[in-house]
């Protein structure tokens, strides 16, 4: 229990629906501050008494477990160590996959609960994994790093009801949380300056901003974990584009500490490959398989093509995307008439650009 409106009502449901509950908020700062700064950041103080006040309400133990410091090393500095490495991580997933479904599960488990369950808007029938009914809060995104044993002792009772809907029940039910704003942003960054944020953990690196098609220096930068594929603003680039038109970022290597940029067309992807391949369900008997896939949370999904081996997906886009970054996950998706499945997951290792047979 975060201490927000979906986690209240999704303990509110499991006890509905006859489960022996027990509500857990988990300190994951250290040092939390006492208060949220608006809708940024969540694991305040405020938001352990939401949570606790909530259980009151619904008549459920609570309790409070520290994964600081766990949270600390599998998340926080994995996001850290990212950005340094040139790729752009997304924490939502590694939190999933590290904490509330392996060390909280695992704890759980240990102390003889069947099952996690949480607030995420998802639906997960049968051990399989669908996008929610409300598209515009689906998680199923950053859900799909979870394994099949994983969901087996998962409960998302939230993925067949709206944002709208779950605050006008957490209100009939007599919930203070009702009307209580959503968490935006990088949880453990509650002022969102992600990139003072990572200054303070890997200092100033001065390094160049070379453009791509010149080979010219453009610009200087003063840490290449400042930008991001796809990135157009704030670049202070002092030189501009011969046809005057805007930069993006196109590439981040850290070796030589080096950002370079281009036109937009240049940020065109044709064929994502994805490492360390999760399947949520069986493996597929045959490949290629024509399939959708998703390139970053609340982004558009793509038709593509997929193949696999034993460590790696590859997918080829039947229209290219834009932008498209290392280190975020690449999810699988077969349509379906009731809600589209869930199929594998793979980080973002490289991916390719303009591939003739694709043309």
């Amino acid at each position: 229990m975060s201490g927000g409106v979906d986690s209240a009502v999704a303990a509110a449901r499991a006890v509905e629906a006859g489960h022996d509950v027990t509500g857990v908020h988990l300190a994951l700062s250290s040092n939390p501050q006492t208060f949220r700064s608006g809708a940024r950041g969540c694991c305040t103080l405020e938001d352990s008494r939401d949570a606790r006040r909530a259980a009151d309400v619904i008549g459920i133990p609570f309790y409070i477990w520290d994964m600081a410091e766990r949270f600390r090393e599998d998340v926080v500095e994995d996001f850290v160590a990212e950005y340094a490495a040139g790729r752009t991580p997304n924490p939502c997933l590694r939190c999933n996959e590290k904490i509330k479904f392996a060390a909280v599960l695992d704890r759980a488990v240990a102390l003889g609960f069947d099952a996690v369950v949480t607030g995420h808007h998802a639906r997960l029938a049968d051990g399989v994994l669908r996008r929610s009914v409300d598209p515009g809060k689906d998680q199923s995104y950053v859900l799909a790093v979870l394994n099949s044993a994983q969901l087996s002792r998962a409960i998302f009772p939230l993925g067949d009801i709206t944002k709208e809907e779950v605050r006008a029940e957490a209100a009939r039910r007599g919930l203070s949380v009702a009307d209580k704003p959503d968490s935006h942003d990088i949880c453990f960054i509650a002022d969102g300056d992600t990139r003072g944020f990572l200054n303070s953990r890997l200092g100033n690196t001065p390094g160049d901003i070379v453009d791509a098609d010149s080979g010219e220096v453009v610009g200087t930068h003063t840490g290449s974990h400042q930008y991001t594929v796809g990135q157009r603003h704030g670049l202070g680039l002092n030189r501009p584009a011969p046809d005057g038109r805007p930069r993006y970022v196109l590439s981040i290597t850290p070796v030589d500490n080096r950002v370079t940029v281009g036109p937009r067309e240049a940020l065109d992807v044709d064929v994502v490959h994805g490492e360390r391949p999760v399947w949520l369900g069986a493996e597929p008997d045959s490949m290629p398989l024509e399939c959708q896939v998703q390139l970053r949370a609340h982004g558009e999904c793509h038709p593509a093509t997929l193949t696999w081996d034993a460590d790696r997906l590859t997918a080829r886009l039947h229209r290219p995307a834009k932008g498209v970054a290392a280190g975020q996950a690449m999810v699988v998706y077969r349509p379906d008439a009731d809600g589209d499945v869930v199929l594998a997951s793979a980080t973002i290792d490289h991916t390719e650009t303009r591939r003739p047979s694709l043309v």
